[in-house]
């Protein structure tokens, strides 16, 4: 993929401890926004660090190990599709959002008869947000104009950093001269668009990080995302860790890299993302609100407000078996209703992430629970200093932020 945290993928609750639970179903008045997630697994070649469901695949290529024609990879999106509406009648769309993988690799006429097709079988509201990812080792100034022309309105671009020697030390597949161009040529047919930048990298010092978030701004980026880099399991880096910056260096990069970014007229609205106003992203905001939103392609995730229940899915993840399963008719490998009792802490992992934090009726809308089900562990939060009231609203303090796994924990529904 091209590097992009963008988006969130929630992990599924074990099963065993979901049947064990006997709670009250919920009754939700009405459902919360709508978004369309697309996933497209394939890149050139998989990055290192990466744990996102990806795979070296060139879709069409002939030298791929096993090659699937983007056509029939886009009919499976379609039938995939076609299966879940049941679950959405009647309900809009509020934002596209495409990722991967690399969804860039896809050919300006397979994503508009994509996008065709999804506005055939979907109602989108007027002017919503689709966004798609993109490597600037796969940039075309032709195949950009092509999806601007398709219907792409915002475009994510994986910089992740300037310096050759860390996009090397990352493996990704170009250069700072192929960022800077593809920068180029975004700026030239969207105007809005995210670059994603991360710090705490291999031999990364704190005037690196600064260089490079520099770089970026030189380009009045409307949106930025910066991410620490972490180690996760199942990955290249997992098994032959690189060495990282010390702790206390890589928290003087984040607050060095907010102070510039804010100096800059950036707004900081969620960990790791960064807005000039009225461009956050409104896609992974109506994550952080606990929204719905309906996964399709390979791996994908979706988690679907229904009138008694929050009802989470995940496709099959493997292109070459997810193709076959839609061809059965079983696109969903694993769906199951979340308990009552787990309902705060899903939503607290994604709310928490909000610097402006959340209002308590947004809490009792999108879990149909009272904020007074989780009063203890409010209060308990406040008294560790995790968390701050500001009347009806919610806001994690900056020791919330920066120790957020912690602040977190507290809202298990065995925790307090």
């Amino acid at each position: 993929m091209p590097g992009s945290r963008s988006r969130m993928i929630i992990p599924l609750l074990p099963q065993a401890r979901l049947a064990a639970i006997k709670e009250p179903e919920p009754r939700f008045r009405s459902p919360p926004p709508l978004s369309l997630y697309v996933h497209i697994p394939w890149c050139v070649q998989k990055c290192p660090y990466c744990d996102f469901n990806s795979h070296s695949l060139q879709v069409g290529s002939s030298t791929a190990p096993t090659a699937i024609p983007e056509s029939d990879y886009l009919a499976a999106l379609v039938a995939d599709l076609e299966s879940a509406l049941p679950l959405v009648w009647g309900r809009r769309i509020d934002s596209l959002f495409f990722g991967g993988g690399t969804p860039s690799l896809l050919s300006g006429a397979g994503l508009d008869q994509l996008l065709a097709a999804l506005r055939s079988r979907l109602t989108f509201l007027p002017g919503a947000e689709i966004t798609l990812e993109a490597n600037p080792g796969t940039v075309e100034a032709a195949r950009f104009a092509a999806f601007r022309d398709a219907g792409i309105n915002r475009l994510s671009l994986g910089i992740q950093s300037f310096n050759p020697q860390h996009l090397k030390a990352l493996g990704r597949i170009h250069d700072d001269h192929e960022a800077r161009r593809a920068i180029t040529i975004a700026a030239r047919h969207f105007d809005n668009f995210n670059l994603d930048l991360m710090y705490g990298l291999p031999g990364q010092t704190l005037a690196e990080a600064l260089a490079d978030l520099d770089a970026a701004l030189a380009f009045s980026p409307p949106h930025l995302s910066c991410y620490q880099l972490t180690i996760e399991a199942n990955t290249a880096f997992a098994a032959r860790p690189p060495a990282l910056p010390e702790d206390d260096l890589c928290a003087d990069m984040q607050d060095a890299i907010e102070a510039r970014l804010a100096a800059a007229g950036y707004l900081h609205y969620e960990t790791s993302a960064f807005a000039i106003p009225g461009r956050q992203c409104q896609h992974n905001l109506n994550y952080w609100h606990f929204g719905d939103y309906l996964g399709i392609g390979a791996g994908a995730h979706g988690k679907l407000t229904l009138h008694d229940r929050v009802l989470r899915q995940m496709r099959w993840k493997g292109p070459e078996q997810y193709l076959a399963q839609v061809a059965a008719g079983m696109p969903v490998q694993e769906e199951f209703a979340v308990a009552a009792a787990d309902l705060p802490f899903e939503f607290m992992i994604n709310a928490l992430r909000l610097v402006q934090g959340f209002d308590a009726q947004i809490f009792e809308s999108r879990t149909a629970l009272s904020l007074l089900s989780i009063e203890g562990k409010l209060r308990q939060a406040e008294q560790e200093g995790l968390i701050e009231r500001q009347r009806q609203r919610i806001v994690p303090s900056e020791h919330g932020r920066r120790f957020l796994n912690r602040l977190l924990v507290g809202f298990l529904a065995d925790a307090g």
